[in-house]
């Protein structure tokens, strides 16, 4: 076997192996497994959301600056995957660490949560982008992200898509651009291939036609 061979043979092994240890970003096992399994009550989960009310706001709108995201009506898988995920280091959120820590927070208060914040009402209240580039991000909308997140931009609970419409449009734009640079961590590795081309007024223009969206019924 020739020497050229070899290298090839070896790195094709080694990155089959990297590959098997990777684990996917939707495999589902340990704390967010439980929370999964776990039938959230509301009534317990709106006792247990007191202390997230301070940033989020009472009704879950969170800030119009986009400080903080819209997470009312979101579905209660995604909540719970990016709160486990933040809870696991899988995603890197510094503010919200604190209140996700073994000792603040139980698995099961995380269901009663999701299920809590999922059950309320969608506030149109959102902050908008300038309005300008809703015609470019319906644009790329529908090229690129409408077969996941929805036609209305509703998302799909079932794979961890979240509900994009009527969420703040600097919360959008800076998420995206964490997504796209790779600084959120836990990102589906699908939408980092479709979004990491994207410009800075592509993002812009996908931000400002999503906020604009009206909230799914």
């Amino acid at each position: 076997m020739n020497k050229q061979l070899t290298t090839i043979i070896v790195a094709t092994l080694a990155a089959a192996s990297a590959l098997a240890q990777t684990p996917a970003w939707n495999d589902i096992k340990g704390e967010e497994l439980v929370a999964l399994q776990t039938k959230g009550e509301p009534t317990r989960g709106e006792a247990a959301f007191e202390p997230c009310q301070s940033c989020h706001r009472k009704d879950a709108s969170g800030r119009t600056s986009g400080a903080y995201p819209r997470l009312s009506g979101q579905h209660a898988t995604v909540l719970i995957k990016q709160i486990t995920d933040i809870r696991a280091s899988r995603r890197l959120n510094p503010k919200m660490e604190p209140f996700v820590e073994d000792h603040d927070l139980t698995v099961y208060q995380i269901a009663d949560i999701a299920a809590y914040i999922q059950s309320l009402p969608i506030s149109a209240e959102n902050g908008k982008g300038p309005g300008t580039g809703v015609a470019a991000g319906k644009k790329i909308y529908d090229k690129d992200c409408v077969q996941c997140h929805g036609t209305k931009g509703e998302g799909e609970a079932e794979k961890f898509y979240p509900m994009l419409a009527a969420q703040h449009y600097r919360y959008l734009l800076r998420e995206m651009q964490f997504i796209r640079d790779g600084d959120r961590h836990n990102s589906n590795p699908d939408m980092v291939k479709v979004i990491k081309p994207y410009s800075n007024t592509d993002l812009e223009a996908l931000a400002d036609y999503l906020a604009q969206l009206p909230p799914p019924k």
